[in-house]
């Protein structure tokens, strides 16, 4: 390694921050890349819980072209298709009358080949198990749409970038200063060229605790319950007409979801909003027309920024933050780590 590196720091060790490393310690000219995988001394991260769909499609132009690069990218590399464990599903998305599937659809091919189908209401109707949809509504079918484990992923980057070179940190961060420099709770302070905090749901606390303006960012609720109900022929979906979305379970079952709209809330101080797991039950009931039984509930939080998209963004000279997607980094992190890097050490 050379004298004049660049000294770079990661303060988070979920998917995003794991990624970026690896990425980093392994881009042209080099780097000494510290990773602190306790980045705010919260609990476990949300990859071990992340839902993991991949799909190319996303209702604008601007959010389709980074999700259909990273299904592309994973599915064109024999060691991202190991470590994340993919496997194609295939995926729906329903959306309103009036809503333009064609263009993001067009993109999505451009990445990969024949993936996306646009279909008509009537056409959903008969080939997935939905009672109704509203007159207009139109929809995308995308076949190499998948499931990937985001925890395998993180864990296998992980060793990767140990690997690598990357030195790994487990000490809890306290702050990180416009040095740029991070200060870990067991009373180091230390000094590097470029700090990145790529902490999630925490990168909002661990900025305030630090005095740094949160720049946009803001954690959301968001779960998923775990429930009995046949449904037949439907995989990865989404619903924009009900809001619902889902998946089938590993384990039997199927996990479906409806949005939340409590913003704020505190990572470390999660619980199931049980009053939200009653309405994706009714919801489900209604939209599908077969019973609904709900059972466990799981409760995790994401940060998001506006403008959506898993980014590097900058907070000043030498720090940085790489979180603020549309809720979840699994979807784009493959290739959004990848541009990051580069633009790290641009």
């Amino acid at each position: 390694m050379k004298g004049d590196a660049v000294r770079v720091a990661i303060v988070g060790g979920g998917i995003a921050g794991t990624l970026l490393a690896w990425r980093t310690v392994r881009a042209p000219g080099g780097a000494v890349v510290d990773l602190f995988t306790d980045g705010t001394g919260g609990r476990a991260d949300a990859s071990r819980v992340s839902g993991g769909l991949v799909r190319g499609f996303e209702p604008t132009v601007a959010a389709t072209g980074p999700a259909a690069e990273s299904l592309a990218e994973i599915r064109g590399s024999d060691i991202l298709r190991e470590w994340s464990g993919y496997r194609e599903t295939g995926a729906l998305y329903v959306l309103p009358a009036g809503a333009d599937a064609r263009e993001p659809a067009e993109v999505v091919d451009a990445y990969l080949p024949g993936s996306a189908e646009v279909v008509g209401r009537d056409g959903v109707i008969g080939a997935f198990p939905f009672r109704t949809l509203p007159a207009g509504s139109v929809a995308v079918v995308e076949r190499h749409a998948g499931h990937i484990s985001p925890h395998r992923l993180r864990t296998a980057a992980l060793r990767a970038a140990a690997g690598a070179g990357v030195t790994v940190h487990e000490a809890p961060v306290g702050e990180v200063t416009r040095d740029p420099a991070v200060c870990t709770a067991d009373g180091r302070t230390l000094r590097y060229d470029r700090v990145v905090v790529a902490a999630g749901a925490w990168t909002p606390k661990l900025l305030a605790r630090s005095r740094l303006p949160v720049a946009g960012l803001r954690t959301k609720h968001i779960q998923y319950s775990l429930c009995e109900t046949p449904l037949e022929g439907l995989g990865p979906f989404v619903d924009e007409n009900s809001g619902l979305y889902g998946r089938p379970h590993e384990d039997g079952g199927f996990l479906l979801g409806l949005p939340s709209d409590r913003w704020g809330v505190d990572p470390d101080a999660m619980a199931p909003d049980q009053a939200l797991a009653r309405r994706v039950a009714e919801s489900a009931r209604r939209v599908f027309g077969v019973p609904v039984a709900v059972g466990r509930t799981v409760a995790s939080c994401d940060c998001y920024h506006d403008p959506a998209g898993l980014e590097l963004r900058s907070l000043g000279p030498g720090l940085h933050t790489f979180t603020g997607g549309s809720g979840g980094a699994a979807k784009t992190v493959v290739a959004a780590s990848r541009k990051a890097a580069a633009a790290l050490l641009a």
